[in-house]
């Protein structure tokens, strides 16, 4: 994970759609920027919905939710329309952001021993630094939680 006051890795994805997304473009924004395993996966799925019905919520206080895993456009184009998310999705096929953001872990599943994503949020200031970083994330209760990180001495 990375350290909170450090700088958000840049990166270039594409969203659900196909369109490309710098984190460059959300400069003077707040961005909650969550890494998640699978599309369509019950705790994703959770996680997902949570956002996508708070993100009105997000959007007032002037922050931006941004969703990344590694599953393709065309996964994330059927996830957002099966569940009707209300924000972006990134597709990192090759791990870039994955791995710049240090989400990229040894994981264990059944005694299994495999490499995923470490489900991990961060909250990125206006200036695109790091002021909250959680992987021991509860995907039920993230959207709220980081809706409240979102605080009034926060915003300008």
């Amino acid at each position: 994970m990375l350290e909170i006051g450090t700088k958000a890795p840049s990166f270039e994805l594409p969203d659900q759609n196909g369109k490309l997304h710098t984190l460059e473009e959300y400069k003077g924004k707040k961005i909650v920027l969550y890494f998640y395993p699978k599309d369509n996966t019950p705790g994703c799925t959770k996680q997902a919905c949570g956002f996508s019905e708070r993100y009105p919520q997000f959007m007032e206080k002037g922050a931006v939710v941004i969703g990344i895993s590694k599953d393709t456009v065309a996964s994330h184009k059927k996830f957002e329309e099966k569940y009707g998310l209300a924000f972006t999705i990134l597709s990192d096929t090759e791990l870039e952001a994955i791995k710049a953001y240090d989400v990229w872990k040894e994981k264990k599943n059944y005694g299994k021993v495999s490499m995923g994503v470490v489900r991990t949020t961060y909250l990125i200031d206006e200036n695109g630094i790091i002021i909250k970083a959680n992987d021991k994330v509860k995907a039920a209760d993230d959207p709220e939680k980081m809706l409240g990180e979102i605080t009034p001495e926060d915003e300008d």
